[in-house]
């Protein structure tokens, strides 16, 4: 048998295996509550690895290997900035999420929660924050298909709009079906299998070229600055690099999983399980491109495309089997990603938007219905957009993760920690802060090079909070909720063990 057909047949018992978890989810389904959050069942570790796949996607794979393997470890600055708003984010937003989410009336997307904790009665913020979700998560699910494509093509040679074709269908097959659980279940698998792949491949890698110092030497060759941190002369990229992190506080689908908890006592352990899995993943990131650098520029023959690094080093380090089951890794990181993005878009559009605009709950099961509904139709707008590819994986992914984190990130925070917050204040802040994002895109030279996400994220802030406190006015009704899931999130955490 050949290499080609082993992968193949790895390939194809791993899809067969998310689209069975996807009709297994599909019989845990009953009404909408569960199709967009599972009904707040999420043990810690399942949450946890769901959040770091969902996350992480083919960026962890491919977009971080690749620019460490362009640039060397000044892009591992994005790995750092991505780990500390993690952990801040697990660590202060999760537990009060939790517990604010389900006393502002069993909240079950972002945009309901913020409407909700403000008793906004117009429904504007709702309509607001659905709207900037289906803008930025059209392109970030679009990022993901690009990347399913590309790993079709690169791996086995399949036409790109095939392989296009072929990721989204399977994909929207078992978000489809199976809704909120069928997502989290297949990321646990997921998030496995690339964690998994991350530790072998520079592990492998750095056996064969001898051990670490070979290793080291050979990626000298090639250029001494790859090695480098730019500790000695902090710049602006290192700056935008670690800028990342503010971004980890408005991602929807991160933010979701948090939400569908059985309790905040379990962020605790959710928070531990998560940072591990995504400490072992960024340093086998790492460590792959340092290892790909070392066989494949040090001896003269550069790869083509820096972001199929470790498709190449996979097929050249193992046997197909295990080939194959690293390929099936990075279908599990983009799948994964997808998934989740397009749960949270179909939600925005069915709960958010068309709700907030009929201001009427649905009958039976016909939530259910239209959020199955918006996913196809999210998923072949943005299949449309991926057809002809203009930019890197990482110039989608930072786009549409900077448009998240100015736009929810300070909104999240002031929702959770200051009570003065008002709908003014909000509506105009998330929409200062995207459109601070859109138009700083454009902008090239000078300050206008640092990452989009920091501007942002400070133009939401300053907005927000001038606005809420111009327009505050006393509201008993809202501050006794706000008091109430504050109450909750300290009695389960004075019932859990210590934590460090």
């Amino acid at each position: 048998m050949s290499a080609t057909s082993y992968q193949a047949m790895t390939m194809v018992i791993y899809l067969s295996v998310m689209v069975l978890i996807g009709f297994f989810a599909y019989l845990r389904t009953t009404n909408l509550d569960d199709f967009m959050l599972g009904g707040r069942g999420l043990g810690p570790f399942v949450a946890a690895l769901s959040a770091g796949a969902s996350d992480m996607s083919g960026w962890l794979l491919m977009g971080l290997p690749g620019a460490i393997y362009s640039a060397g470890l000044i892009n591992m600055w994005i790995a750092v900035g991505l780990t500390i708003g993690a952990w801040l984010n697990w660590k202060y937003v999760a537990p009060r999420l939790r517990a604010q989410s389900e006393v502002m009336d069993n909240s079950i997307t972002i945009p309901s929660f913020l409407s909700n904790r403000v008793q906004d009665q117009r429904n504007i913020i709702r309509i607001t924050a659905g709207l900037i979700i289906l803008l930025f998560f059209t392109f970030y699910v679009s990022s993901g298909i690009v990347s399913g494509a590309v790993f079709f093509q690169s791996s086995f040679g399949m036409d790109y709009r095939l392989g296009l074709v072929l990721v989204t269908a399977i994909t929207v097959l078992y978000t489809l079906i199976g809704g909120f659980l069928a997502v989290s279940w297949t990321d646990l698998v997921q998030g496995l299998m690339m964690v998994t792949a991350l530790v072998m491949v520079p592990l492998v890698g750095i056996y064969e070229l001898g051990g670490v110092s070979n290793l080291v030497s050979a990626v000298n060759q090639v250029s001494p600055d790859l090695l480098s941190l730019g500790l000695a002369a902090p710049t602006l990229g290192m700056v935008s690099a670690l800028a990342w992190g503010f971004g980890y506080f408005g991602q929807p689908h991160i933010l979701v999983r948090f939400m569908a908890l059985r309790n905040p006592q379990e962020a605790i352990s959710g928070r531990r399980i998560g940072i591990t899995w995504m400490l072992l993943g960024v340093f086998g990131a790492g460590g792959t491109a340092l290892v790909g650098i070392a066989m494949y520029s040090a001896k003269g023959h550069p790869l083509d495309n820096p972001e199929t690094v470790f498709i190449a080093l996979g097929q050249l380090l193992f046997h197909p089997i295990i080939a194959g089951f690293m390929l099936a890794a990075i279908l599990a990181a983009i799948m994964s990603t997808i998934s989740s993005q397009l749960l949270v878009t179909s939600s925005a559009l069915v709960e958010d938007i068309y709700r907030g605009i009929r201001k009427k709950d649905f009958s039976g099961n016909n939530g259910v219905i239209l959020g199955r509904a918006a996913v196809l139709i999210v998923a072949v707008v943005a299949a449309l957009l991926a057809l002809n590819p203009n930019n890197t994986i990482l110039d989608l992914v930072g786009f549409a993760w900077a448009g998240f984190g100015a736009s929810f990130g300070p909104i999240i925070i002031l929702s959770l920690y200051w009570k003065r917050l008002t709908p003014a204040g909000a509506i105009w802040g998330m929409i200062s802060g995207a459109a601070t994002v859109v138009i700083w895109k454009q902008l090239t030279g000078g300050i206008f090079d640092l990452y989009e996400i920091l501007p942002g994220f400070l133009a939401n802030l300053l907005v927000t909070m001038i606005i809420s406190h111009l327009t505050y006015r006393p509201n008993p009704q809202v501050e006794a909720k706000f008091e109430a899931g504050n109450q909750a999130a300290r009695k389960f955490a004075s019932l859990a063990p210590s934590d460090s």
